[in-house]
């Protein structure tokens, strides 16, 4: 599902050939916009097991994805969210490959893997080098005819579920809404009214047999669809598939996957009430029951979600938003194969009167079932959707999954493309229509959400809870991993496609702007990354946020176009676009489709030299940045995240937070605004990086037309010098949060600079501490002992001196055993030799996660922008692989022993320190407990007097 968040938080704002003729000028219209159709093959096996072949010889990848036609509303009567444990088994052991054999089989070959649940189906991919398509292919067949469902397994998977659902469900401030409230108040029949990721009741209720039995009933060639997308040949595919799928025999007693049943439309409205611990601000709204996927209504209806939602220039926005009665909207229009939901709610401040903004909402539902929207409102709209549909098919992968998508929500997967067809023939009166039938008032249910005690009676459904279906029993006995000397290995690599990786071309402007572009494929949509100094770093401390605020403020308005008529026109060219600050610059980034690039790149043009800061706006988006931040530091996590970098760094520049904090937001005029935009956005020292499918002739052109006349009279800002400061004595902090669902562990340090010589020995050194799902962290703390959804390590990317931090969240009572880990695990890198043929597979995940990265437009843009920021040669893109192939065991093995020093480490946790702050004390004798309600984000130390 997308949700389409219409308002920024404070966090949110930091984050952020022949010259051919261009086909789009900057008349007021924009032309209707086509998305080239998926080419694919079809066939099935006699087992019924459906594969679907996407090829693709420009990318040196493939992708194998099985998606199983079994989702969550097919979990068994007590046994919610039984689907969603069943992935989690369902990856780890299979006769011939012991327990998690398959990260380190797609992770060591350069590869990545996951899996994922939803109401309709579950599927399990992984992307490669296209020579281990027969490997993965064996995994796949593995998991489908032998997976182990033992003892070891259930416990442990059971346990990391336990985890997810603190960090997806009890943490975040909206979890509980979102995954129990919602469902609840929304579905009345279908088996949907149950949370997806179900409960820990019945995670703690269930049995060993119950997932066997659930396998049995459900899993098979004849409930599953292989989707290969990448560089193959059709004939070799056909053969491995029949090969490795054709002898394994469908369910033997099969239970029949298809929901018979369907809601009734409701014909009297409800209002509910509800409540959870950790919510800043409330929410006020409205959901409706939606139809089936396949219904003849579901174009029209995102037609009309997309109207009423979608950016600035929505319904929505204009009626909430800008009249400031809200901090922020939330629409999404969502249909799966037997129903679905519109949902629809503001975010208001903490002492807003409901009234109004309840009224607001109900009248724009009614305004657009009463009055037909407007011929440019519908224009606009498709455009968006056809948009973001070309930037999803920019890759095989992304295909791949639109396919399997559409397939388990229509049972077709050419509906991907018939849906796009269908959006074409909306008509006014068919947006009109769907509004009336299914945004009925008297149909819709109301809602509230306040900070307070989560009490499920307070929103619970009137109609009763349906009986689900029970499963037959399992027979027969447990598969056994085989002893290791009678497995059957994977097969090997193939052979290697050759493949080349585009290059990137440089020109310089007369006025200084360096203009990088690569053609990344032949997809007609572009991106336009505009860089630009004076990120965080900047900021001073008591105005930290100016430059997100500048850069994220820019589009409300010029000298002259205002931020009304900039939004309408972007969106009518199905364009997005978005500015914002990081740690060392800020930037702005435009995507269109290429025919409109243009008219939308004069539109962003126009933001950056001639942006205006309108008084009212500023006032209005520092309200909703100020709301915003105080949600955000009501979540473990991103509090942690807040409070690293001046724990970290002190008073240096590197220790303001990009996002500022709530002295600082509400200190910030318009003068602060112009005074950085003039001081820092300066031709002399802008670079534009042009990507996707444009030729780079075509991207120098259009450059040289947007910025060639930039010119400034502003002298040229100094660099900021000095950003990291001098190393801080090492600090163990906790942030109390009696609420916290969840507790947030960050241990952190100072890392080495891009040039220096331990720094690749140093990324190779964590690719084995905390890389992914194979490094040692995840593996000790999720793997080994189920005490957290993942766990990882990384090395931040700061010009100068960043830092390097291992990060897991966990129950607050688990706090010192994850510490414990943590500490242990960089005590031992650091001290056992590491082993030539662990950093050789280490080699080849990194290089393979780099390689991919390029494949796409906003992958190699990305990394051109990371070296650009960095103040490394562009040219060193290509160069990754040969630095990290030319670490040896012994420059990793001191470069950990340096950096991941856990006596030189900072200690950062949030959580409920009631929970655990004893026992910490007895791993750190140092510690200080800071409550958050007192904690300075200036000094990351408590208040004075607090």
């Amino acid at each position: 599902m997308t949700f389409r968040f219409l308002a920024t938080s404070a966090v949110a704002l930091a984050l952020c050939a022949t010259q051919p003729a261009f086909a789009q000028d900057a008349a007021d219209t924009a032309p209707a916009l086509t998305a080239p159709e998926i080419d694919f093959t079809e066939w099935t096996l006699d087992n019924g097991l459906r594969v679907i072949a996407v090829q693709d010889d420009t990318t040196a990848t493939v992708t194998t994805s099985l998606w199983y036609e079994i989702g969550s509303k097919l979990d068994p009567e007590g046994r919610s969210g039984f689907a969603h444990l069943f992935e989690h088994i369902l990856s780890r052991k299979t006769v011939n490959m012991p327990y998690n054999m398959i990260y380190d089989l797609t992770a060591d070959v350069g590869g990545t893997r996951n899996a994922s649940n939803g109401t309709d189906r579950t599927n399990y991919f992984e992307t490669v080098p296209a020579q281990y398509l027969e490997t993965m292919l064996w995994t796949h067949r593995e998991r489908m005819a032998f997976p182990v469902v033992d003892d070891e397994v259930f416990e442990t998977e059971r346990n990391v579920v336990k985890e997810e659902y603190r960090t997806r469900v009890l943490a975040p401030p909206y979890g509980l809404f979102q995954r129990v409230v919602l469902p609840e108040i929304t579905f009345d029949r279908l088996p949907h009214r149950r949370p997806g990721i179900g409960s820990i009741e019945d995670l703690d209720a269930a049995t060993l047999d119950d997932a066997r039995a659930f396998h049995q009933a459900y899993y098979g060639p004849d409930t599953a669809t292989l989707i290969v997308a990448g560089n193959f040949e059709i004939d070799n595919l056909r053969a491995l598939v029949d090969e490795y799928f054709g002898d394994i025999p469908p369910r033997a007693n099969p239970v029949d996957v298809a929901i018979t049943i369907r809601e009734q439309q409701r014909t009297q409205p409800r209002m509910v009430e509800a409540s959870a611990p950790n919510v800043a601000l409330p929410l006020v709204g409205t959901v409706w029951q939606l139809p089936e996927a396949t219904h003849p209504d579901t174009a029209a209806i995102e037609v009309l979600d997309m109207i009423m939602s979608s950016g600035q220039n929505s319904r929505l926005y204009r009626a909430l938003i800008e009249s400031s009665l809200a901090v922020g909207t939330v629409q999404y229009a969502y249909q799966q194969e037997e129903g679905g939901q519109f949902v629809q709610y503001a975010r208001v401040a903490p002492d807003a009167d409901f009234g109004p903004v309840a009224a607001a909402l109900a009248a724009e539902t009614a305004r657009v079932r009463e009055e037909p929207v407007t011929e440019a409102e519908l224009a606009e709209a498709k455009n968006e959707i056809i948009a973001s549909t070309l930037r999803r098919r920019e890759t095989a992968r992304g295909r791949a999954f639109e396919l399997g998508e559409a397939l388990v929500s229509t049972g077709n997967p050419r509906a991907a493309d018939m849906r796009l067809e269908a959006i074409a023939n909306v008509t006014i009166a068919d947006v009109q229509r769907v509004a009336q039938t299914w945004l009925d008032p008297q149909a819709r249910t109301d809602f509230t959400l306040t900070r307070g005690e989560f009490d499920p009676a307070s929103f619970a459904n009137p109609a009763p809870m349906p009986t689900f279906r029970t499963l037959p029993a399992p027979v027969g006995e447990p598969l056994a991993v085989l002893p290791e000397a009678e497995r059957e290995a994977p097969p090997g690599p193939g052979a290697v496609p050759v493949v080349e990786t585009p290059d990137f071309v440089t020109r310089t402007l007369a006025n200084g702007i360096e203009v990088l572009a690569v053609q990344t494929g032949d997809v007609p949509i572009a991106t336009m990354s505009v860089l630009l100094p004076g990120g965080s770093v900047s900021d001073s401390r008591e105005k930290a946020g100016v430059a997100s605020f500048a850069a994220a403020l820019a589009e409300q308005g010029t000298t002259t176009r205002s931020a009304a008529e900039i939004a309408a026109r972007l969106e009518s060219l199905g364009a997005s676009m978005g500015g914002g600050a990081s740690t060392d610059r800020s930037g702005f980034t435009l995507t269109a489709p290429v025919a409109n690039m243009e008219a939308a790149g004069e539109i962003l043009s126009d933001v950056i030299r001639n942006p205006v800061y309108p008084e009212d706006i500023l006032e209005r988006d520092r309200a909703r940045a100020l709301n915003g931040l105080r949600n955000a530091m009501n979540e473990p996590g991103a509090l942690a995240r807040m409070a690293l970098s001046p724990v970290l760094y002190g008073d240096a520049p590197y220790g303001n937070n990009t996002g500022g904090t709530l002295e600082s937001i509400a200190s910030i005029t318009r003068d602060d605004l112009l005074r950085h935009q003039q001081t820092y956005w300066h031709p002399s020292r802008a670079q534009i990086v042009v990507s996707g499918g444009i030729a780079p002739e075509q991207a120098f052109a259009l450059a040289e037309e947007l910025f060639g006349d930039w010119q400034s009279e502003t002298p040229v800002a100094p660099m900021i010098q000095d950003r990291a400061g001098p190393a801080l004595q090492p600090r163990t902090v906790v942030i109390d949060m009696p609420d916290a669902g969840q507790a947030a562990v960050y241990l952190v340090g100072r890392a080495p600079e891009v040039t220096d010589d331990a720094y690749y020995p140093l990324v190779l050194a964590n690719a084995v501490l905390g890389g992914g799902s194979s490094g040692r962290l995840f593996e000790e703390i999720r793997t080994n002992r189920a005490l957290s959804y993942g766990s990882y390590s990384g090395i931040a990317a700061l010009a100068e001196s960043p830092f390097l931090q291992a990060s897991a969240q966990t129950a607050n009572e688990t706090v010192d055993e994850v510490v414990e880990v943590m500490l242990n695990e960089f005590e031992r890198i650091g001290s056992e030799p590491l082993a030539d043929e662990l950093l050789d597979r280490r080699r080849l995940y990194l290089t393979g996660g780099y390689e991919r990265s390029l494949e796409s437009s906003s992958g190699y843009a990305g990394q051109l922008a990371n070296l650009l920021t960095l103040g490394v040669d562009p040219s060193e893109i290509g160069n990754y692989a040969d630095y990290v192939n030319a670490v040896t065991a012994e420059q990793a093995s001191a470069a950990a022993a340096r950096y991941f020093d856990p006596d030189a480490a900072t200690l950062i946790v949030v959580g409920n320190a009631d929970a655990f702050v004893q026992e910490l004390r007895e791993l750190r004798d140092d510690v200080e407990v800071i409550p958050a309600d007192q904690l300075d984000l200036d000094t990351g130390r408590a208040r004075m007097g607090g």
